[in-house]
């Protein structure tokens, strides 16, 4: 509407309530909005009762906006067909009115839905809903009143120039305003493909998300590519300064730009992939996330690592659970030089084999690696096949096993010896290398003689 057109809308109104007409407008527009919130109650129910009658259907983007806006579209519509036919006796001022209000409840809970759909998780989204809601109905009351004009017409004196382009304040602001536009629909079209690329079976989750994350930044930087010409914006007189910021963020950013072209290669060639457990540096754990930035590490004990991309692509990375989840755990025992080998060596391999988590193929073997100093030691190894469920516990269950048997059967467990020699006559002394052995001074006039 114009300025004249709604400093009439608001004599007329006020004239209007001087006049008993006016609980006619109030009625129908009392009418319309009672309806609007019975269709609205009765939508809710059927798309309620439709997700209850199939528990794995989850809520869609087209199903929330739909939830939202389908008590003010209601209004409107029911209100535009009150006023056209309220007008063939009455005055229709107050619905007159009551469009571009119910318009603009229409706009904003599509905008904040569409907020919430781009960034779920934000936690500032809140507040924003409650001023973004607060500036639009402000903008509306001004131009409701007539001063919005006036207001617009004094942005337009601000004016600077960049390069060889003259913007001015209301220009910028239109120009912000059309970007957030473009951007919020861009954004919306990408939680659409992103869910249908989610729910698309036989396709790996890697490629899931390499999709999902780049039709996102493609959508976004084609916003921004149609919104800023539309209010006159020259892109071409931002190339210089676009330029050398690109420059400046280039030098300065390098790590950051890494990790992020590492992340599209972790997840395209797919080396790791979620739920994989690897090693990588002294971080170890399963692998709970992949973004383009970092990959975040859950270890055994429930730290989580974040590790950025370019330490993954850029180092040796061992993945116990790439090709094959089995992995091998060998277990050190040294037992004494009487000891009777083939019996102690055949409890080993029953104590492997007690566990549930050992694998039977290959079956767990007992060997002799060295004659130490000491003892003779043996070497248990075995397999399993869920590593990711830590090696901690069932090594102690086979030792605990092994220290029972070894004991029964009499098997001893060596300890350091160590001889010491003592100066000036004397036999040896043994003792272990864990009690500390008396040396007495030698007689210095003695060994001179």
């Amino acid at each position: 509407m114009e300025e004249k057109q709604i400093a009439e809308l608001l004599i007329d109104l006020w004239s209007d309530m001087q006049q008993p007409g006016i609980f006619w407008q109030v009625g129908a527009l009392a009418v319309c909005l009672f309806v609007a919130g019975l269709v609205s109650q009765q939508v809710r129910g059927i798309l309620r009762r439709r997700r209850e009658a199939n528990p794995a259907l989850q809520r869609g983007v087209g199903e929330e906006g739909l939830r939202r806006v389908i008590f003010p579209l209601t209004a409107l519509l029911l209100v535009l067909v009150a006023r056209a036919i309220l007008s063939n006796w009455h005055h229709v001022n107050l619905l007159k009115l009551a469009v571009p209000l119910l318009l603009a409840m229409a706009v904003i809970r599509l905008t904040v839905h569409a907020l919430k759909r781009a960034f779920p998780s934000a936690g500032w989204l809140a507040s924003f809903e409650r001023f973004f809601a607060s500036v639009a109905w402000v903008v509306v009351a001004l131009q409701i009143v007539g001063v919005l004009p006036a207001v617009i017409d004094g942005m337009e004196l601000v004016s600077f120039t960049i390069g060889k382009a003259k913007l001015n304040l209301w220009m910028l602001i239109q120009g912000v305003l059309t970007v957030l536009v473009t951007v919020l629909v861009a954004l919306w079209i990408a939680g659409v493909v992103e869910n249908r690329l989610m729910r698309t079976e036989g396709l790996d989750p890697n490629l899931q998300l390499v999709f999902a994350r780049l039709s996102k930044a493609l959508l976004i930087v084609l916003a921004v590519a149609i919104g800023l010409p539309l209010v006159g914006i020259d892109l071409t007189a931002l190339s210089v300064f676009g330029g050398a910021l690109g420059v400046g963020l280039g030098f300065g950013m390098q790590k950051i730009a890494a990790n992020y072209v590492s992340g599209f290669i972790l997840l395209i060639d797919r080396s790791i992939c979620m739920g994989n457990l690897i090693s990588v540096g002294s971080e170890r754990g399963i692998v709970s996330q992949i973004t383009t930035r970092y990959t975040v590490l859950k270890g055994m004990t429930g730290i989580e690592s974040i590790v950025p991309n370019e330490t993954l692509v850029g180092s040796v990375v061992q993945n116990e659970t790439f090709t094959d989840p089995k992995v091998r755990i060998a277990l050190p025992v040294q037992v004494a030089y009487a000891t009777d080998l083939e019996k102690a060596m055949e409890i080993l391999v029953q104590a492997a084999k007690n566990q549930p988590r050992v694998m039977t193929d290959p079956a767990p073997g007992a060997f002799v690696e060295a004659f130490a100093d000491s003892g003779i030691n043996l070497h248990l190894g075995f397999w399993i096949r869920d590593p990711a469920e830590g090696t901690l516990g069932i090594r102690s269950a086979i030792n605990l096993e092994v220290w029972r048997r070894f004991n029964e059967e009499g098997i001893e467990f060596p300890f350091p010896q160590r001889e010491v020699r003592i100066l000036g006559g004397g036999a040896p002394v043994s003792a272990p290398a864990s009690v500390p052995a008396f040396v007495p001074e030698p007689d210095r006039g003695a060994a001179s003689a």
